[in-house]
């Protein structure tokens, strides 16, 4: 059968450097750092005591009390996000057919702070369970796909992936598939997460993966530089509006770029580390690169999975050189994690905006906070260090890879 081809029609974002895209994409051009003291909870006794958090966030801005009661934070991040996805897109109600229009929506751990307090109240309670009614519908990772298909009856596929770190990767990549396989018209995708909590930074510190320099959090994601130590948290929600081509020409919509391909793999290695040869990077690109029908030497701009890990970016950096050969020279590479810190399932959202905003402005993000090279990554790989590069961008392709293994990469390009 022919395939449909799939073109993004609307994002939209609320994250740790902007609650929106112009605040994001002035953001990242300028290499602002979101990271500072953690300020939800008191973490002084954690060995990591900053995050990226969406700064200045006031629920009632956006939802009445009762909404806001009824939401963790990761779903009202999907909605606000959303909204925004959905104005930019120019779509209305009366623009598409509802049962050809769905949601496809990623988180890695959903409701984890909510999960967190409930359990906490009832081990500190006398043993009677009190248990809010919303609990299970607030913690639930696809719950967020659900209130979005309702408040704009949405009535086509819906549903949440889950896969660590890759999760809204994978659901951009489902979305696209819908669509060209011909099922749908119409699918709003991308992802959330709110992960900042006690729960979620015990157990990260537990396993070494967050940087601990406490003393200077803005520069604590260093990707690809000797010194990094871990990963920077982050929280908040990137939205992507996919359409079919032809019906979003028909509509005389305004077309940002097109999707041109996905790929997933399995490291099938190690259930938190990546495979130190990069074998499953190596593959996962490979397949995005051929399902969107262009040659290695087409891709401008790697948006990298870049956690600033050890092991993480060192493997990333030898699969980049594997799949590209001499064209690994000649690329832009660079990690808006250094920035946005790492969002896990809602990482794959951001950084797939971040890759259609390079392409519309001809300008990498940069890589921020480069400061000492890794004699163990090749010098040779144009980091974007610090500084925002001008570049036509015509293609671009962004890497998320998730603990278990699990490896997610998406090729955008210009129509």
């Amino acid at each position: 059968m022919e395939l449909k081809r799939v073109v993004v029609t609307g994002i939209g974002a609320i994250t740790p450097i902007g609650h929106n895209i112009t605040e994001f994409w002035d953001s990242l051009k300028t290499g602002v750092s979101g990271a500072g003291p953690i300020t939800r909870f008191n973490p002084e006794k954690f060995k990591t005591r900053f995050a990226c958090e969406v700064k200045d966030y006031d629920p009632t801005k956006y939802f009445d009390r009762k909404a806001v009661a009824k939401m963790d934070l990761f779903t009202q991040f999907a909605l606000i996000a959303t909204a925004e996805g959905l104005e930019n897109s120019g779509l209305l109600a009366s623009d598409f057919k509802h049962e050809r229009a769905g949601v496809i929506w990623g988180s890695g751990i959903g409701g984890i702070n909510v999960m967190t307090a409930e359990v906490m109240d009832f081990a500190q309670g006398d043993g009677t369970p009190k248990f809010s009614p919303f609990f299970i519908p607030k913690m639930i990772s696809d719950i967020a796909a659900g209130y979005i298909s309702m408040k704009y009856d949405f009535r086509g596929p819906n549903y949440a992936t889950v896969s660590a770190c890759a999760s809204s990767a994978h659901a951009i990549i489902d979305a696209f598939n819908w669509i060209r396989l011909g099922k749908a018209d119409v699918i709003v995708t991308g992802g959330s997460e709110s992960p900042i909590g006690i729960a979620a930074l015990a157990g990260f510190n537990s396993m070494k993966a967050l940087s601990t320099r406490n003393d200077d959090p803005k520069t604590a994601s260093r990707p690809f530089d000797k010194d990094r130590d871990g990963f920077v948290i982050g929280e908040g929600a990137g939205c992507l509006v996919l359409e079919e081509y032809e019906h979003a020409k028909a509509r005389g919509a305004k077309i940002l770029c097109e999707i041109g391909g996905g790929g997933a793999s399995a490291d099938a290695h190690h259930i938190t580390a990546p495979h130190p040869e990069g074998k499953g990077a190596i593959q996962v690109m490979n397949m995005a690169i051929e399902d969107a029908g262009l040659k290695p030497e087409d891709i401008d701009y790697i948006n990298v999975h870049g956690t600033s890990t050890g092991l993480g970016d060192k493997a990333e950096a030898i699969a980049i050189k594997e799949v590209f050969k001499e064209h690994a020279y000649n690329l832009s590479i660079s990690s808006t994690k250094s920035m946005t810190g790492h969002l896990l399932g809602g990482a794959g959202a951001i950084e797939s905006i971040a890759c259609v905003l390079a392409m519309q402005n001809n300008l990498v993000p940069p890589t921020i906070n480069f400061q000492t090279p890794d004699p163990d990554i090749d010098p040779r790989l144009d980091i974007t260090p610090n500084k925002a590069k001008a570049k036509t961008i015509n293609a671009a392709l962004n890497n998320t890879f998730g603990f278990g293994g699990h490896n997610a990469s998406v090729v955008f390009k210009k129509l």
